[in-house]
């Protein structure tokens, strides 16, 4: 791969990885009903509407989930990938692979945004405690259906809390799996954002 190749490919791989975020942050906020009216969800919603209020009048939401911002995250992991493989001179694989390939990826940044939204919210928790920061109640909103499960299995004793133990460990067992899968489909890490 030539320097240019390089360049492009890093570029590329960058804005579509910021792009997957903002994407994803708007549909796990929506899915854990958090403050709408916070400004960082305002600021989500206003980045991400260009794209997605076309497409809720083609695909409508299900269950209460924003199925427009599903397939969002999804094309555009798609065109990444795809971007990648003719970037690098490689053939397009079948379109269900590539499908199977852009689950795997979504499923990964997920799990790595939770592993470092969690980090986040152990460090804030030490240094900035009741913090009333738009940006650390966005992320108790996130990580707190995350963390509930674990917190009934193990409450906080004497003021510490050790149930992020538990979820730091379900995080790299899921990793793990998603790592394998994507071996076990013949996806090369590189290409996917996420892994």
């Amino acid at each position: 791969m030539g320097a240019l190749n390089e360049i492009l490919a890093y570029l590329l791989q960058t804005l579509l990885s910021l792009f997957l975020l903002l994407v994803m942050l708007r549909f796990l906020l929506q899915l854990v009903r958090a403050d709408f009216y916070n400004p960082i969800s305002q600021f989500l919603v206003k980045v991400t509407n260009p794209i997605i209020l076309p497409l809720r009048k083609v695909v409508p939401g299900l269950w209460g989930l924003d199925m427009a911002a599903l397939l969002l995250l999804l094309l555009v992991q798609i065109a990444g990938i795809v971007a990648m493989l003719l970037l690098n001179g490689f053939a397009l694989p079948n379109p269900l692979v590539l499908i199977l390939w852009s689950v795997v990826g979504i499923a990964a940044l997920v799990v790595n945004f939770y592993f470092f939204a969690l980090l986040a919210m152990i460090i804030l928790s030490w240094i900035a405690p009741g913090s009333s920061n738009p940006f650390v109640y966005l992320l108790h909103q996130l990580t707190k259906p995350v963390m509930a499960p674990f917190r009934r299995l193990i409450p906080p004793m004497g003021g510490m809390d050790f149930s992020p133990i538990l979820v730091f460990i379900g995080i790299n067992v899921v990793q793990i799996m998603l790592r394998h899968l994507a071996v076990a489909v013949g996806l090369h890490p590189a290409l996917v954002i996420g892994l």
